[in-house]
């Protein structure tokens, strides 16, 4: 019985973005993103399903459009970006649920707090570039509490809603490029 090889793919940082969404007094949305990040993600042979994914992003690089506002991010308010610069994800299952469609289930560790997350993704397609590389792109969204990860800090309007929402929307567009 021949042994499937194992193929690594690294995150195309040029052509991938790490967004969140999160309310801000109930009615509108701020978004944010990471401008420093890593992945890879490895698999046998040429099927993405079991594939193994390992993500980090850089806290610091934390971007709202907003100096003021990434800088109370940074802080022990929320990520801790001095004691905790990092926040991870390790996949623990990658399963296709339909066609292109898989559930990506894995631990996030943020500010030192690790929790089981599920997040939905869809695979865009493998093609080659006018380089020859090899590229697969897939989009990957889900919802976490923020307060599960230690990022309690909140205020309370006058008419008693909260100023940041406990929930956080992730929308990673990421595109690999297949290591030959």
């Amino acid at each position: 019985m021949a042994t499937e090889t194992l193929t690594k793919w690294t995150i195309d940082t040029a052509h991938s973005e790490i967004n969140f969404k999160v309310k801000h007094l109930v009615i509108s949305t701020v978004t944010g993103k990471f401008n420093s990040f890593d992945a890879t993600l490895e698999t046998e042979g040429e099927e993405f399903e079991d594939a193994s994914i390992h993500f980090e992003a850089d806290i610091n690089s934390i971007d709202t459009n907003n100096n003021d506002r990434d800088a109370h991010l940074k802080s022990d308010d929320f990520f801790n970006a001095e004691e905790h610069p990092k926040l991870t994800f390790e996949s623990t299952s990658f399963k296709q649920i339909g066609d292109g469609q898989y559930k990506l289930i894995g631990n996030l560790t943020i500010r030192g707090n690790t929790k089981p997350v599920e997040l939905d993704a869809v695979y865009g397609g493998t093609v080659q570039d006018p380089y020859g590389n090899t590229k697969a792109g897939f989009e990957v969204t889900g919802t976490i509490n923020r307060k599960e990860f230690g990022l309690k800090w909140n205020g309370v309007t006058e008419a008693g809603n909260l100023v940041v929402s406990e929930s956080v929307k992730l929308d990673l567009n990421v595109q690999f490029t297949e290591e030959g």
